[in-house]
């Protein structure tokens, strides 16, 4: 007779959305779990001036100096569940428990990852698709497309968000630096680069209620954005009594684990580009 042993556990992809190139945080008011408002604090240009102008005329100041408004992003929550179920005499109360948590600990990341993309990054509202007419690039070159519209509209770092199928044509041509020791991969630009299987989903931006085009064979979209915090609460297993996880009517047990998640960009804005997936130039 065979025998029953132990599950084999494994480990959440290391470079996904929440993987080490974002902060991720506690939160400590169950409120901040309702959805948040994040007053964005670098996502206004500077302006130039000089006191004294050029006599020659080669620099004129405006009229008087520009004071940008405090803007206000809203972010929503979300939240990753996983329920395990098997029959009373299958499973231990608390082995059934341990199923459904180690179910959410690989799931979460996908979930949160395919929900940011659809509501956020594939949103026109705030995201711009800088993809050229003529259609899509290659990725070396969608990756400069991205970087400096970053560079030009933010000012600094942020993150590129990339499915997870293209980290290898990423290393090949040399565009990010995967350093094993580091968590997070970087770009020669110092962006970091998240790979996230939810971004498998592969949409582009378009404005609600419209939906978002998906990406043809071959292609891929690719997003970026200034950087990220990640709100959350502990992962909760919902049922604390082993009676509440049997349903008497068929006598199976039931346990269920939950997360709530609330991503947070540093400004209410992202980029697209629509890259090809060719390993060639």
């Amino acid at each position: 007779m065979r025998s029953l042993v132990p599950p084999i556990t494994g480990q959440p992809s290391p470079h996904g959305l929440l993987g080490g190139c974002i902060d991720v945080v506690t939160a400590t008011d169950m409120h901040h779990l309702n959805g948040v408002d994040l007053q964005s604090t670098s996502c206004a240009t500077a302006h130039a001036w000089q006191d004294c102008p050029d006599p020659a005329g080669t620099w004129t100041n405006p009229a008087s100096k520009v004071f940008d408004r405090v803007g206000t992003c809203t972010f929503e929550p979300v939240t990753a569940y996983a329920g395990a179920e098997c029959s009373t005499v299958g499973l231990s109360f608390n082995e059934l428990r341990e199923r459904a948590m180690q179910q959410l600990i690989m799931g979460e990341q996908w979930v949160l990852e395919d929900w940011f993309m659809r509501r956020f990054l594939a949103d026109a509202t705030h995201t711009t698709d800088l993809t050229p007419a003529a259609g899509a690039v290659h990725i070396v070159n969608g990756i400069g497309i991205l970087e400096t519209w970053l560079a030009t509209e933010y000012g600094g770092q942020g993150l590129i968000h990339a499915p997870i199928g293209t980290a290898s044509l990423l290393s090949m041509h040399r565009t990010v630096d995967f350093v094993a020791e580091e968590t997070c991969p970087t770009t020669l630009a110092g962006n970091g680069l998240i790979l996230g299987a939810g971004y498998t989903a592969n949409v582009g931006p378009a404005t609600p209620p419209t939906v978002p085009p998906v990406a043809p064979a071959g292609e891929a979209w690719l997003y970026i954005t200034p950087p990220m915090r990640i709100r959350r609460d502990s992962r909760n297993l919902v049922q604390s009594q082993q009676w509440q996880t049997i349903n008497t009517l068929v006598n199976d047990q039931r346990a269920l684990a939950e997360t709530t998640f609330v991503p947070e960009v540093a400004c209410c804005m992202a980029a697209a580009v629509r890259v090809t997936l060719s390993a060639c130039c």
